[in-house]
């Protein structure tokens, strides 16, 4: 595949994915009846059954990063050019811009309204360190030893870290920036985005050392 295939498809993907987890977080707020708890479940589910979808479908021809800290990650691995790096997050995060604003036409929303909702704090800053880190550590030895099972191993732990992490496991530096352009069940006000990116990209810097390179 080429490069701009490849882009294209973690762009793609991460629209879809964004589109799902904006999505079904605002039709899980509408039906829930204000209960949060059920609100929350439907939103890990529903992103949890895109992943393993989006993952089958775009793994063979890009990896299925959707996230720069996987790419992060792999590129210093040696298993993704450094060239390409900013290739591919530049692709997820306007992958991931798109699939906001999907979610938002699809439910009579404005296209772009910046969040108000509060996600701060020194808990939930480590909690992202944590989800993050648990997901960069998966997805390596995921590659290495049981490539065939990812798509299910990553969608698992993103569901159960939707519910074991109290920012409700973002992990992905692209999906922050993107979550800050909706006012619905899924955003992050977009003051507190840097502190989850930094958080996120923490999570990078150390997993790396363990790294080794091909």
């Amino acid at each position: 595949m080429t490069l701009a295939q490849r882009a294209g498809a973690e762009a793609l993907g991460s629209a879809f994915l964004l589109a799902a987890v904006v999505g079904s977080g605002i039709m899980g707020e509408r039906l829930a009846g204000g209960n949060v708890a059920i609100a929350l479940l439907a939103n890990a589910i529903a992103t949890g059954g895109a992943l393993v979808a989006l993952i089958v479908a775009a793994g063979p021809v890009s990896g299925a990063h959707f996230n720069p800290a996987v790419s992060l990650m792999l590129a210093a691995r040696g298993d993704l050019p450094w060239r390409e790096f900013p290739v591919y997050a530049a692709a997820q995060v306007i992958g991931a811009v798109a699939g906001v604003v999907a979610a938002q036409l699809m439910f009579g929303l404005p296209l772009i309204e910046f969040s108000q909702k509060l996600r701060a704090g020194p808990a939930l800053m480590f909690s992202e360190f944590v989800a993050t880190l648990g997901l960069l550590l998966l997805i390596a030895s995921l590659s290495r030893h049981r490539p065939e099972a990812a798509p299910w191993a990553v969608a698992a732990y993103i569901v159960g870290a939707y519910w074991f992490t109290a920012s409700t496991s973002f992990a992905n530096p692209a999906v922050t920036l993107a979550r800050c352009l909706t006012d619905s069940f899924a955003g992050i006000r977009p003051q507190d985005v840097a502190g989850f990116v930094a958080a996120q990209l923490a999570a990078c810097v150390a997993v790396l050392p363990g790294l080794r390179s091909k």
